[in-house]
């Protein structure tokens, strides 16, 4: 419990741009690992090379191209896992009454 707690807090004390080099030093890791070079990885996944350099430089990139790289990374089942649909949480018996129609 303790370390889920810590990883939360590591997350929510994180600065957007902290995250956006974070995801951009995983991305480049993950593609070293796959053996592509950043032209490979452009050619393989339609987005250009030098937006490819730009995301493993600065973190900065279009969340569709994120997508096709993370689709050719192999990694694009993370994506479904960010922002959850809320469950349903009645606070009232006229509300599940409701909710049923």
């Amino acid at each position: 419990m303790l370390v889920y707690l810590d990883n939360i807090l590591s997350i929510v004390l994180k600065l957007p741009q902290e995250i956006q080099l974070e995801l951009a030093q995983r991305a480049k890791a993950l593609r070293k690992a796959h053996g592509l070079s950043q032209s490979q990885l452009a050619e393989k996944s339609g987005v250009s090379f030098g937006s490819i350099k730009r995301f493993e430089r600065s973190g900065k990139i279009s969340l569709e191209s994120l997508l096709k790289i993370a689709f050719v990374l192999d990694a694009l089942a993370s994506f479904e896992q960010l922002f959850p649909p809320k469950p349903f949480m009645p606070g009232s018996l006229d509300e599940i009454i409701n909710s049923k129609r």
